[in-house]
C-alpha cells in the first residue's frame, strides 16, 4: 500500500514522515534534505537567537522549495519549571542554588581532565542586545520571527501555541504541538492546532513518562478523529512507522533515525556513537536541560545520580551543563557528550544521507503494512 494520509494533504508533502525538531541536529541542511526527499523537514530552533532563527529559515528556503517547519519552546513551559522549584518549600530559588551547582560541574571537569571550553562553545550564541537565553522575552521574540517569516509549519516542542494561533493561521501556517499525555493533547486541541504529535517515553530528548505503545492509541481515541495524530517516540525504522499507523496515528515524527545522517548538525563522533550503541544504552536525565530528557548514557548524567544531586530546572541547568558539554565535545569525549537518542538507537547500522533514511522508512512501512494482510 502507498504510504499516504491526510497529514500529506495538510502539509503539502508526499509522505507522512516528519523530521523531529531536534536542537543542534535538525539544522537547515537536514531539514531541507528531508523536505526535498518528500517528508517534512523541521528546524530544531529552540536555542537559536531570534537573529539566527531568521537566518536559518532563509537558508532552508535557499535549499528547498518544499514545505518545512520550525520547532521552538514556548514561555509557559519554562515558567512552570521555575515556579515549581520556587514553591517546593526549600526556600532556595534556582538562582540561589546556581553557584553550588556550578562548583559541582567544575569539580566534574577537573576529575575528567576537561579543558575550559572556549566562550563561543560553552554558551548559546546570543545577540548582545537580545533577550536573555530561554527567558520569556527570548521565546516571544522567536515567535515574532516565525510569524514575520510566514513559515509553512510551526511546531511547539513544549507548551501550548494558543496565544499565537490567530496570527499563525492568518499567515497560512499549519501548527503542531508535541504532547506526552491525553490531558495535554486535549488542552492543545482546543487552541485550534492542526496536528497533534503524541511522543512517548521511548523517544530521545524531552519526552513523556508514558510509553509510546500506550500513549498513541489513547491520544487517538481522545482526539476522536478531530485532528490527525503523528506518532513519536522510538520510531526508528519502517516497522515503527507502520506500528504508529496500526495504533491509529496518520504519520510519524522521527528523530533518532535522522541523527545518523550526513546532514545532521551533531558531531561525527556523536553519529558514530549511534551506530555503536544498542537498545539499553540510553537513560532519562535532567542533567542537560533541567527537564527529563532521554540521553545516551554518559558520565555527566550518571554523576548527578551518584551524588544524589537534583539538577536545576530549565533554563538554569543549561547554564551549569553548557561549559561541561562544550569542553567534552571539543575533546570528542563519547563517554561524556554522546548526545540525545531514543531507545530505537540499536536499529541504526550506518551513517547515511537523510534521503536514504527517509526512503527506507517509507519502503519499510509500506512493506510492513502490506504484510499485515497475512493475519486476516
Amino acid at each position: 500500500m502507498a504510504l499516504h494520509s491526510r497529514i500529506c494533504e495538510i502539509f503539502g508533502i508526499k509522505y507522512p514522515i516528519v523530521l523531529a525538531g531536534m536542537g543542534g541536529a535538525s539544522v537547515p541542511a537536514l531539514a531541507a534534505a528531508v523536505s526535498n526527499a518528500g517528508g517534512l523537514g523541521i528546524l530544531g530552533a529552540a536555542a537559536c537567537s531570534p537573529r539566527e532563527l531568521r537566518e536559518w529559515i532563509r537558508e532552508v528556503r535557499k535549499r528547498t522549495d518544499k514545505p518545512f517547519g520550525v520547532d521552538t519552546l514556548l514561555p509557559a513551559s519554562v515558567r512552570r519549571s521555575d515556579s515549581a522549584v520556587a514553591a517546593s518549600g526549600s526556600g532556595n530559588s534556582p538562582a540561589d542554588l546556581l553557584s553550588g551547582h556550578r562548583a559541582f560541574a567544575q569539580e566534574f571537569m577537573k576529575r575528567e581532565s576537561l579543558d575550559r571550553a572556549a566562550d563561543e562553545g560553552a554558551a548559546p550564541r546570543m545577540d548582545r542586545d537580545g533577550p536573555a537565553f530561554f527567558s520569556k522575552d527570548f521565546f516571544e521574540e522567536q515567535m515574532e520571527i516565525v510569524i514575520d517569516e510566514k513559515v509553512p509549519v510551526y511546531a511547539a516542542g513544549l507548551g501550548n501555541p494558543g496565544p499565537w494561533m490567530d496570527r499563525l493561521h492568518a499567515n497560512g501556517t499549519k501548527v503542531m504541538a508535541v504532547i506526552g499525555s491525553v490531558k495535554h493533547a486535549l488542552q492543545v486541541a482546543t487552541s485550534g492546532i492542526d496536528v497533534v504529535v503524541a511522543q512517548g517515553h521511548d523517544g530521545g530528548g524531552h519526552n513523556s513518562p508514558i510509553g509510546t505503545m500506550a500513549l498513541i492509541p489513547q491520544v487517538v481515541d481522545a482526539i476522536a478523529g478531530r485532528l490527525p495524530v503523528l506518532g513519536a517516540g522510538g520510531i526508528t525504522d519502517g516497522r515503527g512507522v507502520a506500528a504508529a499507523f496500526m495504533l491509529g496515528a496518520e504519520g510519524a515524527w522521527v528523530g533518532t533515525a535522522f541523527l545518523a545522517t550526513k546532514e545532521a548538525g551533531i558531531h561525527q563522533f556523536q553519529k558514530e556513537v549511534l551506530v555503536e550503541s544498542g537498545d539499553s544504552d540510553t537513560m532519562v536525565s535532567k542533567s542537560v536541560t533541567g527537564k527529563p530528557a532521554r540521553v545516551i548514557k554518559n558520565k555527566w548524567a550518571q554523576a548527578w545520580v551518584d551524588a544524589g544531586k537534583d539538577p536545576l530546572p530549565m533554563p538554569f541547568q543549561s547554564i551549569v551543563a553548557g561549559p561541561v558539554l562544550a569542553a567534552a565535545t571539543q575533546q570528542k569525549r563519547k563517554d561524556i557528550a554522546p548526545g540525545f537518542a531514543g531507545q530505537g538507537m540499536g536499529l541504526i547500522k550506518a551513517i547515511r544521507p537523510a534521503s536514504e533514511v527517509l526512503e527506507a522508512l517509507v519502503a519499510g512501512a509500506e512493506k510492513a503494512l502490506a504484510s499485515s494482510n497475512r493475519f486476516r
